[in-house]
């Protein structure tokens, strides 16, 4: 028996850490949120000369929330974003999660790469990966459907790319995922934001400004 996909907007599917959807659903402030944990410990773990990392006001505008953001934490999230998942490595990641008062969410990945080599196929899996998400989704669950849009190419930095991934499953909301895969150098960044809605409520000229701050932010020595 094949199973609903968990594909709810403050799941997986739209990369935002379950953690900060038990903040927005319980309404518990920024503040509170970010109680010393084991997380915490990985947050100061983060050396400095960290790559630059986005803050919630270069995210799009939500209407009617503000944004907010976990710290900038080493390694990959513990739930990854949808469509890149398994994709990017642990090795020289990191991450910060968004999120807002209603079903919108943000993920941003860093990776630093030993060589611009490595960076240029890292990038290009991760670009592959989200062209065939939606594919790769109707494979998986059939009884659903998902379409892809190519937003195009940014100029910024070595480079930047914006996509678009819908989803819908009968019974349940459908989900619109932007993401942007830009890089500097040795470092890759890819930038996801999602939430409930199709292609007419995804923010892409906003989403394109977001993904080119995250790739200028990057540096590489």
């Amino acid at each position: 028996m094949r199973h609903k996909p968990t594909h709810s907007l403050r799941g997986a599917a739209l990369g935002v850490v379950a953690a900060a959807a038990v903040v927005a659903v319980a309404g518990i402030g920024p503040a509170q949120a970010h109680a010393p944990s084991a997380r915490a410990e990985a947050q100061a773990a983060v050396r400095q000369g960290t790559p630059g990392h986005l803050v919630p006001r270069e995210l799009p505008p939500h209407p009617s929330s503000d944004w907010y953001a976990s710290d900038v934490t080493r390694g990959l999230p513990e739930t990854p974003p949808f469509c890149v998942d398994k994709t990017l490595p642990s090795a020289g990641a990191t991450h910060r999660t968004f999120w807002t008062e209603y079903d919108t969410g943000a993920t941003q990945i860093v990776v630093r790469t030993g060589t611009v080599a490595a960076a240029r196929k890292l990038a290009a899996a991760a670009e592959k990966r989200i062209q065939n998400c939606a594919a790769d989704w109707v494979r998986d669950y059939p009884e659903g459907t998902a379409s892809g849009r190519d937003y195009g190419a940014l100029t910024a930095e070595d480079g930047a790319h914006v996509y678009g991934v819908h989803t819908s499953y009968p019974d349940s909301e459908p989900g619109i995922h932007l993401f942007g895969v830009g890089r500097d150098g040795r470092t890759v960044t890819v930038v996801s934001w999602g939430q409930m809605g199709g292609f007419d409520q995804a923010p892409v000229a906003d989403f394109k400004r977001t993904t080119t701050t995250a790739v200028v932010k990057l540096y590489h020595p």
